[in-house]
Parts: structure tokens; C-alpha cells; sequence
């Protein structure tokens, strides 16, 4: 390890979330820095052609509205270090953080850290996924896209609460046909919510297919388009195909927390608890925001929310480490 720089707060993320934390903390005059796993900051949303429910833009592509919060982030004097994955913190006999990366040849130091790796969507894994969710015609998220699919078609996947719910979502709001697929008989979404899919396939054009499981989503010539999603039934081997404008993907999330396990408390799903008044996690001296925190709400004006949070807790932590209280308690782990 050649690297010792002391800093006040180390982010873990480079997202919306720890760019926003970024932000805050530097701007209070903390000594600043954000490691990025990736490549490049920005997390989820430099997927994102287009994004209209964050406040002050009708419309603003993912990596546009990255590259203005990064300069913003920056413009306090905050430091951004990407291609850096944190492996593991180590709280020091000095009460300082060590916080060592993949490399093995750099570590840094901090008082205090904000998690804010994110999580990613459960991807399908078939061919075609990737390419037309950078081109924009696959979703995650409903609630985000939706609009884009008015009076069009849309292909939904999944069995779960989210899937039947944001099917209905779908249909009743924006798309001129809905078709949900689900690899087995029966949903794993509670039964009244079931019910309220089933109301309302004959009111909105919704097509329930079971057991169906998608097999590939084939791309238009120009790469640009949906041209057609193939299915297969999963009793009988017979394959379909499905000509839709969108497809909306609902597998359910996987926080970026696998490394943490052994560092700070996590819950069975792999997120982290915390204060949500405060961000605080239970071990002294470690603050969560974003998508990765237990109860988030997965929205990019949410994520900087957390941020916000618990980078304003850090001139309370420092006056005084000591009075660290959240609702629940831990340990803190030295290693």
C-alpha cells in the first residue's frame, strides 16, 4: 500500500448518491474523495437515453446529467478516482478508517466513510439484453420509462409484487398492449394483487403467458429498435415470438454489497440497515445513501436525497464521534 492521504470522508461510489454526498461534503469544506469501481461515475443512469422525473429538466440524457453533477461534485474540490473497487475497511488504533482496494497497491485514509455502491437490476442474461438497454428499448424500472411506451407496446417479465403491479402500471397509464410472461404456473405476487392483474387484463389489453420464459431479444437492423423478443414455453419447448416497442425487465435487484458482509451488518437480501432520518449504520463512523440502504425507494431524486443526508451528519460526527446513536446497535469490527 503506497498511498496514506489522510481525508475527512471517503465515498464508496460514484453514482448519484455518493456524487451527491460528494457535493455536500466538499462544499462544508471537507477533504473529499469518491472511488469508483467502474470506469467512469454515474452508476445506473448513464444507461439512461432519457431521463424526465428528475426536478429541473424535462428531459436530460443519463450521461449529460452525470457529467453536470460530476463537475459540480468537483467544482468544491472534491476527488474522484475511478477504476478503484474497495475491498475492505479496516478502522485503525487511531480511530481512522483504512480503506483498501482491489489493487492491493493503494489504500486510503478517512475519518469517516459513505457507502454508496449502489445495486444493479437481476439482469436476464439472453442475447440482445445488453445492446438494447444501452439503445434504450430495455427497462428495469416502470416507474422511470413508462412514459416513453405510451400507446405502444411493451413485453413485462416476471412473477413477483413488482412485476404484476407495474404490469397493471403499465397498461392502465401508457401502453396500447401489455404482455406479461412468467416462467411458471402460478405467480409469487400476493394473491389480492394477482387479482387486481387479472381485473385488469380485460379492461387494458394485458396478455398474461405462463409458463413462458424469454429466450432472446433480437434487435431491429439498425441495432436501434426491439425487431421481436423470442419465448419459450417451458412445459412444451414451443418457442414464440412477440413483436413489442419495449421491454420491461422485473427480476428484482442485487445491492452492491457481496464485499461488505464481513465489514458491517447487512440484511438477508444483502442491503445495508440504517437511520433513515440520518444515514447512519450501526458501526461508528460509516454512513450509507443511495439504492444499497435497506428501504430505499430506487429513484435517482431519492439516491441524491441520501446523499444530501448523510454527507450534513458528518460536521455533527466530527464535533463529537462519541455520540454516534442510531436505532439499532453494533459492534464496530476492527480488523
Amino acid at each position: 500500500m503506497t498511498e496514506t492521504d489522510a481525508y475527512d470522508v471517503v465515498i464508496i461510489g460514484a453514482g448519484p448518491a455518493g456524487l451527491a454526498a460528494g457535493l455536500y461534503a466538499a462544499r462544508d469544506g471537507f477533504k473529499t474523495l469518491l472511488l469508483e469501481k467502474n470506469g467512469l461515475p454515474g452508476g445506473q443512469i448513464m444507461l439512461t437515453e432519457h431521463i424526465e422525473n428528475y426536478p429541473g429538466y424535462e428531459k436530460i440524457g443519463g450521461f449529460e446529467l452525470v457529467e453536470k453533477m460530476k463537475s459540480q461534485t468537483m467544482s468544491f474540490g472534491a476527488e474522484i478516482v475511478v477504476n478503484k473497487a474497495v475491498t475492505a475497511i479496516v478502522e485503525g488504533s487511531d480511530g481512522l478508517f483504512e480503506i483498501e482496494t482491489s489493487s492491493g497497491e493503494t489504500s486510503y485514509r478517512s475519518r469517516a466513510v459513505i457507502l454508496a455502491p449502489g445495486s444493479d437490476y437481476r439482469q436476464l442474461g439472453i442475447p440482445g439484453e445488453v445492446e438494447l438497454r444501452q439503445a434504450g428499448k430495455v427497462s428495469y424500472c416502470a416507474t422511470c420509462d413508462g412514459a416513453f411506451y405510451r400507446d405502444k407496446e411493451v413485453l413485462c417479465i416476471g412473477g413477483g409484487n413488482t412485476a404484476v403491479e407495474d404490469a397493471v402500471y403499465l397498461a392502465s397509464r401508457f401502453a396500447a398492449k401489455t404482455t406479461l410472461i412468467h416462467r411458471r404456473r402460478e405467480f409469487r405476487a400476493q394473491q389480492v394483487l394477482v387479482k387486481e392483474l387479472h381485473a385488469a387484463a380485460k379492461e387494458h389489453n394485458i396478455d398474461i403467458l405462463l409458463p413462458f420464459v424469454p429466450v432472446e431479444i433480437v434487435p431491429s437492423n439498425d441495432g436501434a429498435e426491439i425487431d421481436h423478443v423470442k419465448i419459450r414455453n417451458v412445459e412444451t419447448g414451443e418457442v414464440q415470438q412477440l413483436r413489442v416497442d419495449g421491454v420491461f425487465v422485473f427480476a428484482g435487484m442485487v445491492p452492491n454489497t457481496q464485499w461488505l458482509a464481513d465489514i458491517i451488518k447487512l440484511d438477508e437480501a444483502g442491503y445495508i440497515p440504517a437511520d433513515a432520518s440520518t444515514m447512519k449504520t450501526p458501526t461508528r463512523g460509516i454512513f450509507v445513501a443511495g439504492d444499497c440502504r435497506a428501504g430505499a425507494s430506487m429513484q435517482l431524486a431519492t439516491a441524491c436525497s441520501d446523499g444530501i443526508v448523510a454527507a450534513m451528519g458528518l460536521r455533527d460526527f466530527f464535533r463529537d464521534p462519541t455520540s454516534w446513536t442510531t436505532q439499532t446497535t453494533q459492534e464496530i469490527k476492527g480488523y
